[in-house]
């Protein structure tokens, strides 16, 4: 017989070199022989995983009492994580399900804290063991009502039901009950910290932040891995000092637990309001990573998004929450901006409209729905809308030309012409509460009602203002004020009713302990003003810089800072202050450009001050301090004849002015009408706020 593999030479060289170069000669089974050794190692690798993860796992015992030792030291979500890895090996563990539900509790997660119970009902612990539980996981769904039913069937003693009935009572709005459960119950039980954090929260709800701050600093005093309590002292402490000094807070929480939810919030918003925005959007992240879907995380994002003009990803981010955090105040105010910009008026009013039902006192929200009314054609709508702001002195000139244009539309020019003078001389006023058509017995009917309450008691103080008792206002306002220490507006009711009578000193005492327990910008913008009027110029200063350092970001302190800078001459520092809020803000903003030619003009800068105050002449050509900028900036570039005509105009439209009569002083006597220059002079001298009295006097004695 012949030789075989001379008849089939692929038979040469044995099975496995015939193998071999089949493999080699056949590309795609070359790819397959390597896709087959990778999936082999993939197996080999996973096995490997495995069984070091089966190693490395603890047994159910030991990751139960590791889950416990976990919650204790502020790791909730390890603790989860553990109490879940017990159960996962012994389904029938009571003692587990009990500990992932407590874990639940803790991160906030009342849907799974439910359960979490369930499952340990199911598996053999009775209801009354676990109805605290309950109460929190329901009270933690925002059902209040059956959080009250589920604690009213624990036994007596039960803590976490006390606890559940006491927030369920607030979150009903029954604050005098809730904070006298809470109180009661910290008495008895001193030492445990969730209770005070418990009654801080509460407190801060209610408005009494002092209140709140104590309980909060207890808390953390007591147990410095009480999340909830590391949480609420930063937030204290950024209604009483600003947004840097809560953020070590929120960090203290992290470092405890990366990925704690609500001081993911917390720091992603405190750093959005600083302007660090990147960092937020990391925040924001690891808030979706801890709770996807986190209706507060994405409402932060679609906040991010519209700031950077990204009206449809904004818009995405909201959708995403499935109307979750439809109800928020500050989600109404994005999603109607959001339709406003993109054209769909008829649904920013109707967002707006709510959004002011529900806060009467959001002049940004009547701004709004006044911008979108006329926008929709509904001009009376929008005087409607507009009014209250429309009666306050210090109204905004953005607020008084709607109102204008709205008066226009109506067929009113008289009262258009009105408002768009006020818009012109905007901020020469000073500031007096919402007007109302309410008279004094209405708003003492709503005062009786809410006795302790500084908000109900505005409208009744206001009103006796009006009637010109200055006394029983001022009366009425400490009694509010000795009633609730802790909440920052009674005392800022008694600092406006002193600022009312001129009492500018005694007024600033006010503001100061109310910034000492709300240290924002409207208590800010108050205090500066008060001391600044009562002659105490250094403590102005110093109130403002110390809230610029802890919102560095703020446009109306950075603005405040820069007219200091131009009231001081120190034009070198004015300048980089200012531009560094056109480039925030834009070049719309007349005001703005006026500061910057007066900045530039002091810096001998005549040129580039010219600019800016053409640019702001031609956005508001009635303002005299925007006149005044541009004048004065002609007048430094040897444009007398422009100069003259332009400060003339100025002082015609604001002729007590000091500062405006002083610069058409000057320009008057270099074209050597002695006369007129002199009057301007003696308008400016009669002003006790006038700086340059030395300069003005000097002048005058020059003249002839």
């Amino acid at each position: 017989m012949a030789d075989a593999s001379a008849i089939y030479p692929m038979l040469r060289g044995g099975r496995r070199s015939r193998v071999r170069r089949f493999w080699s000669r056949v590309p795609s089974a070359r790819a397959l022989r390597l896709g087959l050794v990778a999936l082999v190692s993939l197996a080999l690798v996973a096995a490997i995983v495995h069984l070091a993860r089966k190693a490395e796992r603890l047994d159910p015992e030991t990751a139960l009492a590791l889950s416990g030792k976990l919650l204790a030291a502020g790791n909730y979500n390890a603790a989860r994580a553990q109490a879940q890895s017990a159960i996962e090996q012994r389904p029938e563990m009571i003692a587990a399900y009990v500990a992932l539900a407590r874990a639940y509790v803790r991160l906030g997660e009342g849907a799974s804290a439910e359960g979490a119970v369930m499952r340990a009902r199911a598996t053999g612990a009775s209801p009354a063991s676990t109805a605290g539980l309950l109460a929190e996981a329901a009270r933690l769904q925002g059902d209040s009502d059956r959080a009250l039913a589920e604690a009213g069937k624990a036994p007596a003693g039960d803590v976490d039901a006390e606890r559940a009935r006491a927030r369920a009572l607030a979150d009903q709005g029954d604050y005098p009950a809730a904070l006298q459960r809470l109180t009661a119950l910290s008495d008895r039980n001193p030492s445990d910290s969730r209770l005070w954090s418990d009654l801080g929260r509460v407190r801060l709800t209610a408005g009494d932040v002092g209140g709140a701050a104590a309980a909060a600093a207890r808390a953390v005093a007591l147990d410095g891995a009480n999340l909830d309590a590391l949480v609420l002292r930063g937030e204290t402490a950024r209604s009483q000092y600003g947004l840097t000094a809560a953020l070590p807070w929120f960090r203290a929480a992290l470092a405890r637990d990366a990925y704690f939810h609500p001081a993911l919030i917390a720091a992603a918003a405190t750093l959005g309001d600083m302007g660090r925005y990147t960092e937020m959007l990391d925040a924001t992240r690891r808030a979706l990573a801890a709770r996807p879907g986190s209706g507060e995380a994405l409402y932060l994002q679609a906040v991010l998004a519209a700031r950077a003009g990204k009206w449809d990803l904004a818009q995405a981010m909201l959708d995403k929450t499935g109307g979750e955090e439809d109800d928020v105040p500050g989600v109404m105010l994005l999603s109607g901006a959001i339709d406003y910009a993109q054209g769909r008026y008829e649904q920013a009013v109707a967002r707006f409209r709510d959004l002011v039902a529900r806060q009467p006192m959001n002049i940004e929200a009547r701004r709004l729905a006044g911008a979108a009314l006329l926008k929709s054609g509904d001009p009376k709508g929008a005087l409607e809308v507009l009014r209250p702001i429309g009666l306050r002195g210090d109204a905004d000139p953005y607020a008084l030309s709607l109102i204008a244009r709205a008066f226009t539309a109506t067929g009113e020019p008289n009262w258009a012409a009105r408002f768009f003078d006020r818009a012109a001389l905007s901020g020469s006023v000073s500031s007096v509460p919402f007007g109302t058509d309410d008279d004094a017995s209405v708003d003492a009917g709503q005062m009786a009602e809410n006795p302790g309450d500084p908000a109900a008691a505005v409208g009744y103080i206001r009103a006796l203002l009006e009637a010109g008792d200055e006394a029983g206002a001022l009366a009425r306002a400490r009694a509010i004020a000795s009633v609730s220490p802790g909440a920052p507006q009674a005392h800022l009711l008694v600092g406006d009713t002193l600022a009312a009578e001129s009492r500018m000193a005694e007024a600033a005492q006010a503001y100061a302990r109310a910034a000492d327990l709300r240290f924002d910008l409207q208590t800010m913008l108050r205090l500066v003003d008060a001391r600044s009027r009562s002659g105490d110029a250094a403590g102005a200063a110093q109130v403002l810089a110390l809230y610029l350092s802890q919102n560095p970001k703020s446009v109306a302190a950075r603005r405040m800072v820069g007219n200091l800078q131009l009231d001081t001459q120190d034009w070198d520092a004015a300048i980089p202050t200012f531009e560094g809020l056109r480039r925030d803000l834009g070049a719309r903003d007349a005001a703005l450009l006026a500061s910057l030619a007066r900045a530039y003009a002091g810096a001998g800068h005549a040129t580039i001050a010219m600019t800016y105050g053409r640019a702001a002449y031609a956005l508001a050509p009635m303002n005299p301090a925007v006149v005044d900028a541009y004048g004065w900036a002609a007048y430094q570039a040897d444009r007398p004849r422009e100069a003259l005509q332009l400060l003339r105009k100025a002082a015609t439209i604001a002729p007590r002015d000091p500062s405006i009569r002083w610069h058409e002083a000057q320009v008057l006597a270099d074209a050597r009408r002695d006369a007129k220059a002199r009057i301007a002079i003696d308008v400016a001298l009669a002003d006790p706020r006038f700086a340059d009295r030395a300069a003005a006097v000097a002048l005058r004695a020059a003249l002839r």
